[in-house]
């Protein structure tokens, strides 16, 4: 079983695939089984997956979950499906909480909309699922750090008492990631300020806090660049190395070769983020507002990269907002100055109102 190949196959349709499937089940049968046989179960055989597998649930008969997967004849995964377009934040996982609670040995349990998969267990009370995943993997995204956690969950390789001993730490430093990331991407004030008192011995005035938060960004980018740079140094002396094999050097370097793609996000791309968040700012919460730099353009998007609100094609001496239709067809409109951006507040408006409707 090629774990990583299945995964990228899957990952690569997915484009493809998503404007054409309408419903739960279609989910199912283009995302979700093969997903399920990716990790090596065979789905028509009821020893290792049970579809529609019943949960009786205090007095309420016949509760079903979408899948099952067994081990050692008992019910040790369960996997409940959306449809591919639901917002698993607002589905709170509501049916998986009463499954969990259910009488069956399952200590593990996955919510999913064939995309997104959230994996459950019961670190913080026994018996009961946490609030909060300890895994979460972005099908369309997929990581080697994904992969590798994935195949602790393949039918050769499912222990769920050894993934359990180490779910405690992967939930808390995946929280920590997530923190992070969101404050290299817009660091709050709070932290603007633990770094400034650092190096600033003077009052930390809104005026020195505004001009932190500029330097915080750059920073950080900064670090990020110089690991990449490290990184690529290093691999260019094992490629240079005759004592080490031409494929060490080449995954090396194919590895640093994706970094580098990540682009470091400009001032300008910066401040037409936070233009297009305060406008949104007046109908929903602003930290819905993503932003996700690419090579061709800075995205931003309504709490996930399926939703673009719009895109900040500033890399060329002509700058484009681009501005979507119900249809999200992109429109590029050539804009002179970044403040003209609020020329367009309406439109960034309407976006959010047809996206929130669906």
């Amino acid at each position: 079983m090629d774990l990583i190949n299945d995964l990228k196959n899957i990952s690569e349709s997915i484009p493809k695939q998503i404007d054409h499937i309408e419903t739960e089940e279609a989910t199912k049968t283009a995302l979700i089984m093969p997903f399920i046989n990716a990790l090596g179960y065979n789905l028509f055989d009821p020893t290792e997956v049970v579809p529609e597998f019943t949960c009786d649930v205090g007095t309420k008969k016949g509760e079903k979950v979408d899948y099952a997967i067994i081990k050692d004849g008992k019910p040790a995964l369960l996997i409940e499906c959306k449809h591919c377009d639901s917002d698993l934040d607002k589905e709170h996982a509501s049916q998986l909480f009463r499954y969990f609670a259910a009488n069956t040995p399952a200590r593990f349990a996955i919510l999913t909309n064939g995309i997104n998969y959230r994996f459950f267990t019961d670190i913080d009370k026994p018996n009961i699922m946490d609030n909060k995943p300890f895994l979460e993997i972005d099908m369309c995204e997929i990581k080697e750090s994904d992969v590798k956690e994935l195949e602790k969950f393949t039918k050769d390789e499912f222990d769920p008492s050894e993934i359990f001993k180490v779910a405690s730490e992967l939930k808390y430093v995946n929280e920590m990631k997530k923190i992070i990331q969101k404050e290299i991407n817009d660091p709050s004030e709070d932290f603007v300020k633990f770094l400034a008192k650092k190096v600033y011995k003077k009052p930390i005035t809104e005026k020195v806090r505004l001009k932190f938060t500029g330097i915080t960004k750059t920073a950080m980018n900064q670090i990020i660049k110089d690991q990449v740079n490290d990184r690529l140094k290093s691999a260019l002396e094992v490629s240079n190395n005759p004592d080490n094999s031409d494929t060490e050097a080449k995954d090396e370097l194919k590895t640093i070769d994706d970094d580098t793609k990540k682009i470091i996000t400009t001032e300008d791309e910066w401040e037409g983020y936070y233009i297009v968040k305060a406008i949104l700012h007046e109908i929903i919460d602003a930290d819905r507002v993503l932003i996700k730099d690419t090579l061709s353009y800075c995205a931003v998007n309504l709490d996930n990269t399926k939703k673009p609100i719009c895109r900040l094609r500033f890399n060329t001496k002509q700058k484009y907002i681009g501005l979507f239709d119900e249809n999200k067809k992109e429109e590029k409109i050539p804009i002179e100055n970044i403040k003209d951006i609020y020329n367009y507040a309406k439109r960034l408006k309407d976006t959010i109102d047809f996206y929130d409707k669906l």
